[in-house]
């Protein structure tokens, strides 16, 4: 392997891995999760900036659904899912590869999927105080209140799952001696054999068509397209929630 001075190494021995949009959209994603989580503990008036981290969660889990379709090469479900047979050899120390490992797609499959599940509900949930979710007036408040039960129990899935993430980032940095964050800071990682390639993929259309969905998706989301309740008759106030 060439190496620049200091024994880094030089720009032919990188592998471009995690493409930008990729990146803006994880650690995105991590601040919004951060902000959901703080503001469901602080309650009260911080329940606005809840539903607000809600719908753009809902945004971002649309534009990561398409990029893993169109997105580049290592970002595309198809590169990363494999099959039960790839996680065994991977435990079995037999895998080799660059992008996400056959354990750890697992582990974005069911983040993605923990996630989606706690914005379907917390969109139509209620705090039975002053705060209702975007989508609250679509649903009964029988069904809300249901739909409220499984997010918070929900939560606890998340955090469990974001728990096991961080200890993961521990377990490479600590015995195999691997730096994941540094890589989707930067997008690329050192070459380790000549089959490793850049990659491909993930345009401008391809990026134009991820933003306009998860774009939309933020918007159905919002609740901004459901009409106003018609106001109260002559003579009587509308109920103080």
């Amino acid at each position: 392997m060439r190496t620049t001075v200091a024994g880094k190494p030089g720009a032919s021995d990188r592998v471009r891995v995690w493409d930008l949009p990729l990146r803006v959209f994880h650690w995105t994603l991590l601040v919004l999760v951060a902000v959901a989580f703080i503001t469901a503990l602080v309650g009260s008036k911080a329940m606005v900036w809840h539903g607000r981290a809600g719908v753009g969660i809902a945004g971002l889990l649309v534009f990561r659904l398409v990029w893993g379709i169109a997105g580049s090469t290592y970002a595309r479900f198809a590169h990363f899912v494999r099959s039960p047979q790839a996680v065994r050899d991977y435990l079995a120390g037999r895998w080799e590869g660059i992008g996400h490992n056959p354990l750890g797609a697992l582990s974005v499959l069911a983040m993605l999927a923990a996630l989606a599940v706690q914005v379907a509900t917390g969109l139509a949930a209620n705090d039975d105080i002053a705060f209702n979710g975007p989508l609250y007036p679509l649903v009964t408040h029988q069904l809300s209140n249901a739909l409220t039960e499984l997010h918070e129990g929900n939560a606890w899935i998340v955090g469990t799952l974001i728990v096991l993430h961080i200890a993961a980032i521990a377990f490479y940095a600590r015995i195999k001696k691997e730096n994941l964050v540094l890589p989707m800071i930067r997008g690329w990682k050192v070459r380790r054999n000549v089959s490793e390639t850049s990659h491909r993929g993930g345009g401008i259309v391809a990026l134009i068509v991820a933003l306009t969905l998860a774009l939309a998706a933020a918007w159905g989301a919002s609740g901004k397209w459901i009409p106003a309740p018609p106001p109260p008759p002559p003579g009587q106030t509308a109920p103080d929630f």
